[in-house]
C-alpha cells in the first residue's frame, strides 16, 4: 500500500487506478473517492481525494522534502 504524503493515509493503488468509466472523448476516469495519484520527478504519488492531490500540487517539496526525487 502506498501511503498519502499530505494526510498519511493508506491508499490501495490498484484501486486508485481502477478505471470506472471513459469521458466524452474517450480518456480513462477514475473515481476520485476512492483514492487518486500524480507522477512527479518521476515516480507516482498516492492521494485519498483530491484535497490532498491538490495540496500536494500547490507544494510537492513540502510534503516529500526539497532533497527528494
Amino acid at each position: 500500500m502506498a501511503k498519502d504524503p499530505v494526510c498519511g493515509k493508506d491508499i490501495d493503488e490498484e484501486e486508485a487506478r481502477q478505471q470506472t468509466g471513459q469521458t466524452r472523448f474517450g480518456a480513462a476516469e477514475v473515481d476520485p473517492q476512492k483514492g487518486t495519484r500524480r507522477f512527479h520527478n518521476g515516480t507516482w504519488f498516492y492521494f485519498c481525494g483530491l484535497e490532498c492531490r491538490s495540496k500536494f500540487m500547490a507544494s510537492p517539496d513540502s510534503f516529500i522534502g526539497a532533497g527528494s526525487s
